[in-house]
Order: C-alpha cells, then sequence, then structure tokens
C-alpha cells in the first residue's frame, strides 16, 4: 500500500519545475557516465587485471627505470599493456639470438653483405621457473645503444598477497660486439619474500648433444650439433657454455646473480667422411675461447661490448619534426638502424683483423666512391617498415638494405661491415652522394619541409653533421658542421648552396653549425655542396650552366600555383548568373508588367 501511494503521487512529485532539473541533471550523468565508461572508468579498473594483477603492478615499477632510456629514443620497450610487433633479437653479424622464440641464427662466412644466415636448432638462452608460482608479468626493452635486449619478469608466489612481495628475474642477453662467436646471458634473481624459493634451470636443446669438458681448473658444457642449409648442406657447429644445476634455492631477503657466457663455432658446409675431423677442430675452438673468457672479467667483456656499440652509432639519423605520413618515425629508423647493425659483421672491431686489411677497410670508408646514387631512401616504406613479424622478416629486410646499397654505387662501404653499412643507409636516408672532387646533398627540394639531422659522416677522415631545419613557416635551412679527428693535420672544408653563387664557407665544429640557405636551380642541380678543394667550388659557378636560382618558398610556390584555371573560371561564372538572376528577380518585382509603384500619392490614399 505505502508503494502503490508513493507511485500515485510520483506525476505530482515531476510537476515541481525543482525536481524535473534534478532528473535531468541526473539522466546527464548517466548518459556521460556511460560513454565514458568503456575508455576510461572501466580501462582504470581492469588496468591491473589486464597487466597481471599484483604481479603487473610490481612490473610497472621496475620497469620505470627503462623510461628515460625509452623517452631519449635509445631504445623501445613492450609492455603487457603496450605489446609491440617487433622481434627483440641481439646480434653481431656472425650470431642473431631471437630472444622471443629463443631461437640461434647463425652465418657460415665472415665476409660482410654476402654471407647467408641459417636457422639452428639450438636454444642458447637458459630458463628459470620459479616453484609455486601464481601469476606473472613481463616486460622487454631493445636497448640500441647497449646493443642489448633487456627483460624483466615480476613472478607472485601462492604464498604472497603484495607486489612488494614479488620475485623479480631481470635478464640482459647480449650477442658480443667485438667477439663474433660470443653470447652472454646475465640472470639476477631478487626474492624479497620471507621464505626460500626453489628455482629450476632448463636448456632446450634436444638435438644437440652435451658433455661436460674441463680445461685446467675450468669446467663447461660442450655441446655438438648439424645444421642444415637450404642447399641441403651439412654444416657443423660447437657451443661451450656455463655448466649450471638443474635446480637451486635463492633464501629469503636474498638475491643471487648468473652470468652465463657461451662460445658458439660453425664450419663451413662438409662432406659426411670430414664430420670427424671438423668436430675435432671445433671442440678445439671452443675450448681455447672458452678458457679465455672464463678468466676474464664479465663486467670488462660488457664494457669492451658497448663501447663497440657507441662507436657505430657516432654516425645515425635522427628524425626530429615529421610533418607527413610517408617520412619514417623516429622509432622505425633507429629500429631499422639495429636491426642492419646486428646483421651486420664489424670487422674493424675484432681483434683478429690484420693491420693491412684495417688499412683497406679504413680507405674504403673514408672514400665512399660514389655512393650513394639514385634518390633518397627516405619515403621508401619497404626500407623503413612500421611493423617487422619476426627474425626471418628482419633477415630479409637487411638483405633488402643490402641489395639496394650494392646497387646504389656503396659497395665499397658495404664491404666494410656494420661501420659501412652504417654510413651508406645514413648517405641514403638524405640523398647524400660522394663524387670524385665533394659531397653532394642532392635531395628533393619538396621533402625539406620535415626536420632531420644526419650525423657524424665520414668525409677524409672528418666528420659531417647535416641538418635540415624548418622554421615556424615551413622554410628549410641547412646546418653544417664538422668534426675533424685529426688534431694536429686538420683539413679544412668548405660548403656552398645550390649554384655556389656565392663565396664558398669554412666550416666549423660549432654545435648549430653554418647555416645555408636552401636555393632551388632550374634545371635542378644539388642543394649543397662540401668539399676540401676550395677551387673546385669556385669553378662549378662557372660550370652549373643553370638558367635560374630561386628561393625554396619560391620554387614550391612555382610548383603548386593552386587551383587551376577552370575552377577559378567555374566559380566566377556562377557567381555571375547569380547576380543576374537575382537583378532579374529585383527588376521583374518593380519594373515589369504589374509591378507595384514604390510610391503611393496622397490622392490614391484618400480614395
Amino acid at each position: 500500500m505505502w508503494l502503490q501511494q508513493r507511485l500515485k503521487g510520483l506525476p505530482g512529485l515531476l510537476s515541481s519545475s525543482w525536481a524535473r532539473r534534478v532528473l535531468v541533471v541526473l539522466l546527464l550523468f548517466l548518459i556521460f557516465y556511460w560513454y565514458l565508461s568503456p575508455d576510461r572508468i572501466f580501462k582504470f579498473t581492469s588496468f591491473f587485471r589486464e597487466s597481471g594483477g599484483t604481479a603487473g603492478v610490481c612490473l610497472q615499477t621496475d620497469i620505470n627505470r627503462w623510461s628515460t632510456q625509452v623517452d631519449r629514443g635509445e631504445g623501445i620497450m613492450s609492455t603487457p599493456q603496450m605489446k609491440l610487433s617487433v622481434p627483440f633479437v641481439t646480434g653481431n653479424g656472425h650470431v642473431l639470438v631471437d630472444v622471443d622464440s629463443n631461437k640461434l641464427w647463425v652465418t657460415l662466412s665472415s665476409q660482410p653483405g654476402s654471407a647467408p644466415v641459417h636457422l639452428t636448432e639450438y636454444s642458447p638462452i637458459v630458463r628459470w621457473q620459479i616453484a609455486g608460482k601464481r601469476s606473472e608479468a613481463q616486460a622487454k626493452m631493445l636497448w640500441y645503444r647497449k646493443g642489448s635486449v633487456l627483460s624483466s619478469r615480476c613472478i607472485l608466489l601462492d604464498t604472497s598477497q603484495s607486489s612488494r612481495d614479488c620475485v623479480i628475474i631481470r635478464e640482459e642477453h647480449i650477442a658480443h660486439r667485438s667477439r663474433p662467436n660470443v653470447y652472454i646471458q646475465r640472470v639476477h634473481i631478487n626474492n624479497p619474500t620471507d621464505k626460500a624459493i626453489s628455482v629450476e634451470v632448463s636448456v632446450e636443446s634436444p638435438s644437440f648433444r652435451g658433455v661436460a669438458e674441463k680445461v685446467d681448473d675450468k669446467e663447461f658444457m660442450m655441446s655438438t650439433g648439424k645444421v642444415l642449409t637450404e642447399k641441403k648442406e651439412t654444416v657443423l657447429m660447437a657451443v661451450g657454455t656455463k655448466r649450471l644445476s638443474t635446480r637451486f634455492q635463492v633464501p629469503a631477503k636474498s638475491e643471487h646473480t648468473e652470468n652465463i657466457v657461451s662460445v658458439i663455432h660453425t664450419s663451413e658446409p662438409v662432406e659426411p667422411m670430414q664430420t670427424d675431423d671438423t668436430f675435432s677442430k671445433l671442440r678445439d675452438d671452443v675450448k681455447r675461447e672458452m678458457v679465455e673468457l672464463l678468466r676474464a672479467k664479465l663486467e670488462d667483456l660488457v664494457q669492451e661490448h658497448q663501447q663497440a656499440w657507441a662507436d657505430l652509432f657516432i654516425s645515425g639519423i635522427e628524425i626530429r619534426k615529421i610533418t607527413d605520413a610517408h617520412t619514417p618515425s623516429s622509432r622505425t629508423v633507429n629500429t631499422t638502424l639495429y636491426y642492419i647493425l646486428s646483421s651486420s659483421t664489424a670487422p674493424l672491431l675484432e681483434s683478429s683483423l690484420s693491420t693491412e686489411e684495417r688499412d683497406k677497410l679504413e680507405a674504403s670508408l673514408n672514400y665512399a666512391d660514389h655512393c650513394f646514387s639514385g634518390h633518397a631512401t627516405m619515403h621508401a616504406e619497404n626500407l623503413w617498415p612500421e611493423r617487422v613479424s619476426g627474425a626471418a622478416s628482419l633477415l630479409q629486410l637487411v638483405n633488402l638494405w643490402t641489395l639496394t646499397l650494392q646497387k646504389r654505387a656503396c659497395k665499397a662501404l658495404v664491404s666494410a661491415g656494420a661501420h659501412g653499412m652504417m654510413q651508406a643507409v645514413t648517405l641514403s636516408f638524405g640523398g647524400l652522394q660522394f663524387t670524385e672532387n665533394h659531397l653532394q646533398f642532392q635531395a628533393e627540394p619538396s621533402v625539406l619541409h620535415n626536420s632531420y639531422s644526419l650525423r657524424g659522416l665520414r668525409y677524409h677522415r672528418d666528420r659531417i653533421s647535416l641538418s635540415v631545419v624548418a622554421d615556424a613557416d615551413g622554410r628549410p635551412s641547412l646546418h653544417v658542421s664538422v668534426k675533424p679527428q685529426d688534431e694536429e693535420k686538420p683539413v679544412k672544408l668548405y660548403a656552398c648552396e645550390a649554384g655556389c653563387i656565392n663565396e664558398p664557407v669554412e666550416l666549423t665544429s660549432e654545435p648549430r653549425g653554418h647555416v645555408i640557405p636552401v636555393l632551388v636551380t632550374q634545371p635542378l642541380t644539388p642543394l649543397l655542396y662540401i668539399s676540401t678543394d676550395l677551387r673546385h667550388l669556385q669553378d662549378l659557378r662557372h660550370t652549373l650552366h643553370v638558367k635560374a636560382i630561386l628561393a625554396h618558398d619560391e620554387h614550391m610556390a612555382k610548383q603548386d600555383p593552386g587551383l587551376p584555371f577552370l575552377f577559378w573560371f567555374s566559380v566566377a561564372s556562377l557567381v555571375a548568373l547569380f547576380h543576374l538572376f537575382l537583378f532579374k528577380l529585383i527588376y521583374n518585382e518593380y519594373c515589369g508588367p504589374g509591378a507595384k509603384p514604390l510610391f503611393r500619392s496622397k490622392y490614391e490614399d484618400d480614395i
């Protein structure tokens, strides 16, 4: 009865303006809540479930230390909330380790730019499992400048409730840059709980036979196996790695560290009768290198590796501002460069290189022949893919880059290994080309609305940096600087703009560089010339034979004069017809047959 009386009184309640206002406000609130909840409220409440619950909170706290590198463009990170479809690999041109799938790829030849890569059945990564695991969250980072893959696993045990009680396993995977046969896996396990944890160790290489080896006081595992190539040829492989127990414990409130060094040696394709002798030689090579590495300090090995990668990244490409959808992003450029370097040998970094071979490679880097000929690769989407599905696609991408560079007069740089590949790719990105007497910048004027920098280009032992900087109005300018490598015998470098109409300027090492305006000639010629020969640049002014030299904005205005004449003629015709039609209406209203007079006389009003 009470409810029935209240329902009967509801129409009277709604007759009040105050009650109607409250009802409208309530309905608006419910509508806004409904629209916002799928993207914000539900997403916020399900954050912990998607990221692994309590383990996800622990993971987020642990990987905050990677944020600085990612923000600076020195790496990319994959988390449960932001999974990247790119392979996380570490390599040095001889071996390539796919961390995602625990696969090993090997190269049979040390010749840069021509060696095929083969997938093996050996799994180089040691796996760690914690007994009593309830949930787990994992993240990885690809660290360009260090040439390694970092991973973090946060594991919540059955006996734990808080994120502070998560067991953290941090790993770093390194294919040593200057030691082509070495792979290092660094592991750090942190147990913050009140109980000891049991860790199970597993290695997944069933087709490889492993035996314990001992040389002097050093003990390790020796695994041997075969690799079948695409041509059905047999390649032998021997791997030496640290011997581990299958299970160990980490006490409560303590940490455990493991550093696993592996040595990987492969043979050329062999005949069946050569198998035993080849295996014997491979085992001897592995033993010799394993003993040397086990006696060395691991930190020294890691420092050596990181310094080698830093040396490679003296050159490179930096994307500062993109104004179109066809230019690759900074992340895409850095990731592609990393993949190219990881799949390229670096003979200049290897201690086994003879003095004569080193001088020859240095000469190839200092004189790049006519690399890079043709149009710039900046907008070649197949060379700068946003997504790479796996290690196989990665290797296909590197092969495409190698073929492109070799066909564009960059064979000498490709043969110099990773250092030469970095130089060639950087030259190709901006459309820079070496000639017999100068380095020329022949980019299309229409693409200079993007801001980017090409750094560390080698020219007669010096390092040139070129930046394209577009101002707020889109007008570009070129900033050029040089960093001398030989302080005792510095070489002067000069530069002039398109047409060389002004006197060439001497380049300096100022960080901002010398500002050179962008001029465009008719017919089109390079936008910039750099040379050690001042007289050569002065002579170019008389040998280019151009008809006109325009500023960049004038050239673009001529290239894009606006809408066609037919469009404007149609608009003008429609406007004229509309006014004629309007005039006709007004004329018929006041001057046509039956039109009413504009003014009435007083006599007509009286009648």
